[in-house]
């Protein structure tokens, strides 16, 4: 390596912290309304996935993200299950400007904490009873996107619109 291979940090850089403090699951729910009949049915699911995250500030440079995923699994109309599941974590985060560190909170900490909400849901369906439901990638960056344009939105008195 040579000194052109190295780049100089700025003051801003060389100060921003980022530590994984804790990884937990604050709620879990499971729901079987029609079982057992459930399990003679054909199984076809729709699969209804909802997804947020919410942040608080536990003190100065600690932060509490919380990811939140909904799963209604459905056969026609009947509700073969019902997830619900809040994967939490505690994030040391300093150093970094305002819209940044909402990035930070709004992006980056989800796309840590998916992963563990995605085992926790996989596991507990297939303890349930039923097939794995594994769920597929979210571009957390693209969602976190998604809300600062619709905030902007309705900041302007526009419409939003749905994707």
């Amino acid at each position: 390596m040579t000194n052109d291979d190295i780049k100089p940090s700025t003051d801003d850089e060389s100060q921003q912290r980022f530590h994984i403090q804790k990884i937990y699951v604050k709620d879990l729910s499971f729901e079987t309304p029609n079982s057992p009949q459930i399990f003679s049915e054909k199984w076809k699911p729709e699969v209804n996935l909802e997804i947020r995250n919410t942040a608080k500030v536990l003190t100065d440079d600690v932060h509490e993200v919380i990811l939140s995923l909904t799963a209604t699994v459905k056969i026609d109309d009947k509700v073969a299950y019902l997830i619900e599941i809040q994967q939490a974590g505690i994030f040391n985060i300093s150093g970094f400007k305002k819209s940044n560190l909402a990035a930070m909170v709004g992006s980056y900490c989800p796309n840590i904490l998916f992963p563990y909400a995605r085992e926790g849901v996989s596991d507990i369906v297939s303890k349930g009873g039923f097939p794995q439901l594994v769920l597929a990638p979210v571009n957390f960056d693209s969602l976190y996107s998604q809300h600062l344009q619709s905030m902007q939105n309705s900041d302007m008195g526009q419409p939003e619109t749905s994707h």
